[in-house]
C-alpha cells in the first residue's frame, strides 16, 4: 500500500495535465507492439501490456473515481483498497483486447478529469480514511498521479524488453 506521506504533492492544475496524458502514452506503447506481443510479460510477476491497460482501466472506475466521489460527497469516508493482483487473476487480462481496454480507461479517465476539473480548492482539503490513515482529496490526487508515474516506466521497461 502506499503511504501518502511519500507522495510528492504538485498543483491540481499540474496533477491533471499529467493525469490527461497518461491515456496517450498507453496508446502509444499499445500502438507500437505488435498484436502477438502485447500479452508478453518481461517476468512472471509483471504485468505485459494487456494487462496494463486492463488494470488501469479497472483502477480508474471501480478504485479512483469511487474513491474521489465518495470524499467529494462528504462525511470523512472509509475509501476503499483495490486489489489489482487478485482482479487481475479473476478477470484473466490476458485474454482482453488491449486496445478495447485502453479505450476504456481513456473514458473512466476523462470523465475523473471531469470530475477533478470542477471542484475548488477548498474540496482537496476535504478528508477521507485510506488504509485506516487519514488521507485529503490531495492525497487522493497525489496517488493517482504517482500510480501512473509507477506504470509508465513499468511499461517503458516491458517497451525495452519486447525490443531485444
Amino acid at each position: 500500500m502506499m503511504n501518502t506521506v511519500d507522495v510528492p504533492r504538485l498543483s491540481l492544475a499540474e496533477s491533471i495535465e499529467r493525469l490527461e496524458s497518461m491515456p496517450t502514452f498507453l496508446d502509444a506503447a499499445i500502438l507500437a507492439v505488435a498484436p502477438e506481443d502485447l500479452a508478453s510479460r518481461p517476468g512472471p510477476e509483471e504485468f505485459s501490456l494487456v494487462e496494463h491497460a486492463c488494470h488501469l482501466r479497472d483502477l480508474e472506475r471501480e478504485g479512483y473515481l469511487v474513491r474521489v466521489r465518495r470524499v467529494l460527497a462528504g462525511g470523512r469516508p472509509a475509501l476503499q483498497g483495490f486489489d489489482g493482483a487478485a482482479v487481475a487473476a479473476a478477470r484473466n487480462y490476458p485474454a482482453e483486447d488491449a486496445r478495447l481496454a485502453a479505450q476504456a480507461f481513456a473514458a473512466a479517465r476523462r470523465e475523473l478529469l471531469g470530475v477533478l476539473a470542477a471542484i475548488s480548492p477548498g474540496d482537496l482539503a476535504r478528508e477521507a480514511t485510506f488504509d485506516g490513515s487519514p488521507v485529503c482529496l490531495a492525497d487522493v490526487v497525489a496517488m493517482m498521479v504517482e500510480h501512473d508515474r509507477g506504470h509508465r516506466e513499468e511499461i517503458e521497461r516491458l517497451m525495452d524488453f519486447l525490443e531485444e
